[in-house]
């Protein structure tokens, strides 16, 4: 049995993070690229850069990150997860996303989102209250602009009457369009609008509330005259961190993860996050494909080659035992 894009019903497809972050020395071109390599050889399927502008601690530009890695990334599909089409622009970020979709003979996924950062629209100059009206309409003129719509989008804060985008991806019609959601109703009512398919985040759900949310997808999907599936997903910025160490755990949680996102630590407590063991790690993400994660992204934190092939070597055989894969 298949269930969407050709995945097995009941697999799981695991992506990679791109290390964005600086969580100790600066990204290099060098370490990046040895990541892109590593986790090609050891059979991740999916390159992933996130998008900020301004952060609490230093952020590598995700999209320039991803294009400089199309010569590493082997027969991977890269993916943003997610770009900001309202804070960089849409017809900016388009260009952008035809190029890498381009360069790298048609592997990309669009994931846009409308961003929960207040300081990346102060950075762009943006009314934050704005943003959902702004990013519904930035969706519609991404989606013009890479699938090659001769009408463009004319709304209240976007035109692109005229705007024709050349060079065009290399698939075609374009590359598809994931849209980003917490999961709420309203969210993913717009995934059922705009999307191809749906990014989740690891860190703000759980697997109950996941297979949750893929009920109230299908929902949206048939009210909005779509078919409810089979639908593409992933769940991304799934942060991970095999310890044996109960302290180096909480070190994770406590010292890096609750600044960084700024949440208090005994809410990341409460989450299903890979963190800790392989055994607890295992569980925690086969509970996620139980609830029906067919794409799991993770991002290491610190130590990423390594930790990398821990997880590939540990923690990736207990899940597909666990499902027969």
């Amino acid at each position: 049995m298949r269930t969407e894009e050709g995945t097995a019903a009941g697999s799981v497809e695991w992506g990679a993070h791109l290390p964005l972050i600086g969580l100790g020395a600066s990204p290099s071109l060098p370490a990046l690229r040895a990541y892109a390599r590593t986790a090609g050889a050891l059979g991740f399927r999916y390159l992933c850069a996130n998008d900020h502008l301004v952060f609490g601690r230093p952020w590598l530009d995700g999209p320039i990150a991803l294009a400089a890695l199309i010569g590493e990334s082997g027969d991977m599909t890269l993916a943003t997860t997610s770009s900001l089409p309202v804070v960089r622009g849409p017809v900016h970020l388009a260009k952008a996303l035809a190029a890498i979709d381009l360069l790298s003979g048609g592997r990309l996924i669009a994931g846009v989102g409308p961003g929960s950062s207040p300081a990346d629209y102060a950075a762009a100059g943006i009314d934050f209250e704005q943003r959902w009206p702004r990013f519904d309409e930035a969706v519609r003129v991404l989606r013009a602009l890479l699938h090659g719509a001769p009408d463009g989008v004319e709304g209240s804060f976007y035109s692109t009457r005229g705007v024709v985008l050349e060079p065009r991806p290399a698939r075609r019609p374009g590359p598809p369009v994931w849209v980003a959601s917490w999961g709420s109703p309203a969210g993913l009512r717009r995934v059922a609008r705009h999307g191809d398919g749906w990014l989740a985040s690891a860190y703000n759900t759980t697997p109950e509330r996941f297979r949750e949310c893929l009920d109230r997808l299908a929902v949206a999907l048939r009210d909005a005259g779509r078919p409810a599936g089979p639908f593409p997903h992933a769940i991304a910025t799934t942060w991970l961190h095999l310890t044996e160490e109960r302290a180096g755990v909480e070190r994770m949680l406590a010292e890096v993860l609750a600044p960084m996102l700024n949440r208090p630590v005994e809410a990341l407590r409460s989450l299903p996050l890979p963190i800790g063991p392989a055994e607890v790690c295992a569980e925690r993400l086969s509970a996620f494909a139980a609830a029906g994660a067919r794409r799991i992204f993770v991002w290491p934190l610190g130590d990423e080659l390594a930790q990398l092939e821990r997880f590939r070597e540990r923690v990736v055989p207990l899940v597909s035992e666990r499902h027969g894969q």
